[in-house]
């Protein structure tokens, strides 16, 4: 149609890409990614693009370029290296840091050359306050993730976007951290450990997945565990508000940062495994959780690192007052999910 914008999203094969694509009918939509989505959804260009190598940088540029794209979302990192196949650290630090950099360099070469991209939307995550926060974090509190390389990764992209902001000129940056998502479509550690599912890639944890057989979920003894608070943000929910920021109108401060999550009160691991019916097993120490989850990523059983353990069993929230406050009147329609109900989304149709 006559006007329509172009914005390129960058992972749009994941699971949030997937998501956001069918929302996106407003716009022309040109999808970047190392594996092409289900072609029922609407794309008007795809571009195999394998961020992790340095010549992705200029495939970039000469993407948007060609398509004259307005607005980039970057959706492509890295989570989960057993799901994606991605197993060296290193090679996935290429693909969500470095690669992260390199998207930010691609537009910012394009608009000192005379292109007109308006706007850069990331989402950073939670997990790069790190795995303890001394109750609620607003968006100024210091970026401390640690032992998860996923989490690691988040926090220095984080760092990248916001250091290299003022290369990207006149470009409007919405840096979203969202809390852990949730839904039916979603698969993550804490999700995962929540459904008790075998994740691990050996025949044992198939022949357990094909028996229908649930892990339980493990905690150190001590009610502070059962006591500690979450929040969760439905998958849709981020879509909605990334295609909110798509349409907003280019006023505003150069970059925005908004913690997001569900609408409502955190609620306590103990309400969490109530509404995944998940069973529950006590060992004695935090030391002895960690042994064992070290043995069942060792044995295949569970694609749930040990590294995850500090962000499975810790406690961290925050203030979302912010992105309250920005979105006005918008906010219930654009967050449509309680931090309960978007919980409960992820085992709607389980036992």
């Amino acid at each position: 149609m006559p006007g329509e914008r172009t914005v390129l999203v960058t992972g749009v094969a994941g699971n949030l890409g997937v998501r956001v694509l069918p929302m996106l009918s407003d716009f022309r939509v040109v999808g970047v990614d190392m594996r092409r989505p289900d072609s029922s959804l609407p794309l008007a260009q795809f571009a195999e693009v394998d961020l992790g190598r340095e010549a992705s940088c200029w495939q970039l540029i000469d993407l948007l370029r060609e398509t004259g794209a307005s607005s980039v979302v970057h959706l492509a990192f890295v989570l989960d290296p057993v799901r994606t196949g991605v197993l060296d650290v290193e090679r996935m630090w290429q693909i969500n840091v470095a690669g992260t950099a390199r998207v930010m360099e691609a537009i910012s070469v394009v608009n000192r050359t005379g292109g007109q991209i308006k706007q850069f939307i990331f989402p950073s995550s939670v997990s790069a306050y790190g795995p303890e926060t001394s109750g609620p974090v607003n968006e100024e509190a210091p970026l401390r993730a640690h032992t998860l390389p996923y989490a690691i990764h988040k926090r220095e992209s984080d760092e990248v976007v916001r250091y290299r902001a003022e290369s990207l000129g006149d470009c409007r940056i919405y840096l979203l951290r969202p809390h852990i998502f949730t839904g039916a479509s979603m698969q993550n550690y804490m999700v995962g450990a929540l459904r008790g599912t075998p994740s691990g890639t050996s025949k044992r944890a198939a022949r357990m997945r094909a028996a229908g057989k649930r892990l339980p979920l493990m905690l150190p003894r001590g009610q502070k565990y059962l006591d500690t608070r979450w929040q969760f943000v439905h998958v849709d929910d981020v879509a909605r508000l990334i295609v909110y920021l798509l349409h907003r109108a280019e006023n505003g401060p150069l970059m925005t940062i908004l913690n997001v999550a569900g609408r409502g009160e955190p609620i306590t691991l103990q309400r969490c495994t109530a509404i995944a019916n998940s069973q529950i097993k006590r060992v004695p120490t935090r030391a002895a959780c960690a042994a064992i989850l070290r043995l069942m990523w060792k044995w295949g059983i569970t694609s749930i690192p040990p590294e995850a353990l500090p962000y499975m069993i810790g406690s961290y929230t925050m203030d979302t007052s912010r992105v309250q406050q920005f979105l006005g009147r918008d906010y219930e329609s654009v967050i449509q999910y309680t931090v309960e109900d978007a919980l409960r989304d992820s085992f709607v149709g389980r036992d």
